[in-house]
């Protein structure tokens, strides 16, 4: 069983990805969003942002990455309204498939997907003067944090493409989560921030995460924040997995 759905799901997984490619601009227009972010944050603001020792590029770098992330799902979202309007779960569930590798297959997708978008953000990072100091670990730990959380994202993610109507309702679930890392450590330190803001930067999601690849990336122990940040991605990724798996449910019954 646990073969048939490994093979069912490596067959929807390259149909998805052959629609990803035949579409890079929608590759390319996740990842154009948070670049100019980047340019405007660093050649705008970076100024007057005291971080420090560290350079405002690799500060801020993280938050973006996050914010990438956020962008790229929208489109996850968009792909699953528009097969469950044009009818292919329902041909799906007429064949001997496996019924969660339909779900996979999508996941999957936006998790290729996703990592091309942050792969370019980077490269544009290291134009600018991104200069890491991370070393293998430190890559190895940064980059599956990131697969974590687009993992839990995308199941976010999976819900709206499930139950949306139009495009806009598909893709403007992503615009809070896009928001988020603004009121985070991700482009100033909390300390700036007045104190019930501040309170809810210190603790909402992104910031651990945030604050652990920065650690990671620059090189530094990652410290207890890197379970909290697990701790969070986990929790988020296993709530939306159940909740988009009840809602596929429903739908196709």
């Amino acid at each position: 069983m646990a073969t048939h759905v490994l093979s069912d799901t490596a067959v929807l997984t390259g149909r998805t990805l052959r629609h990803v490619t035949r579409s890079l601009d929608t590759i390319i227009t996740t990842a154009i969003t948070p670049i100019a972010m980047m340019l405007m944050f660093v050649y705008v603001f970076g100024g007057a942002v005291d971080t420090g020792p560290v350079p405002y590029v690799n500060y801020m770098l993280p938050g973006i990455l996050l914010i990438t992330i956020a962008s790229g799902i929208a489109y996850t979202a968009m792909r699953l309204m528009t097969d469950m309007q044009g009818g292919i779960f329902e041909r799906f569930q007429s064949m001997p498939i496996a019924r969660s590798s339909v779900l996979w297959a999508h996941v999957l997708t936006s998790v290729a997907a996703n990592v091309i978008s942050l792969v370019l953000v980077v490269g544009v990072a290291f134009l600018i003067g991104f200069r890491p100091d991370a070393g293998v670990t430190g890559w190895l730990g940064a980059a599956g944090l990131l697969v974590l959380f687009t993992l839990a994202l995308t199941w976010i993610a999976v819900i709206p493409g499930l139950t949306a109507k139009t495009v806009d309702g598909a893709s403007a679930f992503s615009y809070p989560l896009i928001f988020l890392p603004v009121i985070s450590s991700a482009f100033v330190p909390t300390a700036t921030m007045p104190g019930p803001v501040r309170a809810f930067a210190e603790n909402q999601p992104v910031t651990s995460v945030i604050d652990t690849l920065r650690n990671l990336l620059t090189g530094q122990p990652a410290g207890p924040g890197l379970w909290t940040a697990l701790a969070w991605c986990a929790g988020i990724l296993a709530v939306a997995y159940v909740l988009a798996t009840v809602v596929y449910r429903r739908k196709v019954a």
